[in-house]
């Protein structure tokens, strides 16, 4: 593993080695190119341009691969009451029969009733 590490390691070096032998060649061939025209100087000058362009574009490209993909929002499927309602469109004998239970249930505990109806109409404090 650490053998592999090391060997990565020195691809990764002489690739950017090469590289740089490679843009530096490309300047001198510039430089070569543009000295006759635009004598030293200018050549200089749009040696050094292109080299600036060539940064500015490895930079934009550097971000554009940087920046993460845009998060999606979540989906939000249908709340408790949505699928209730479902669910009773869907069977409405079940509906029937949740409902008959739900009733027989009130009376014979007044006091659930009695609970749930006080959870249900006291006043909500806002959220903070």
């Amino acid at each position: 593993m650490l053998r592999r590490a090391i060997l990565m390691t020195a691809a990764v070096s002489a690739l950017g080695a090469a590289a740089f032998v490679c843009v530096v060649a490309l300047a001198f061939a510039l430089f070569a190119a543009l000295a006759p025209a635009l004598g030293s100087a200018g050549a200089a000058a749009a040696v050094a341009g292109a080299a600036v362009l060539l940064i500015l574009l490895m930079a934009l490209s550097a971000l554009v691969m940087a920046r993460p993909p845009a998060a999606k929002p979540a989906e939000t499927g249908p709340d408790m009451a949505g699928k209730l309602f479902g669910m009773a469109r869907d069977r409405p004998l079940f509906a029937a029969a949740a409902i008959a239970a739900t009733a027989v249930i009130a009376l014979k505990n007044p006091q659930i009733t009695g609970a749930l109806i006080t959870a249900f109409m006291s006043p909500k404090e806002p959220k903070a």
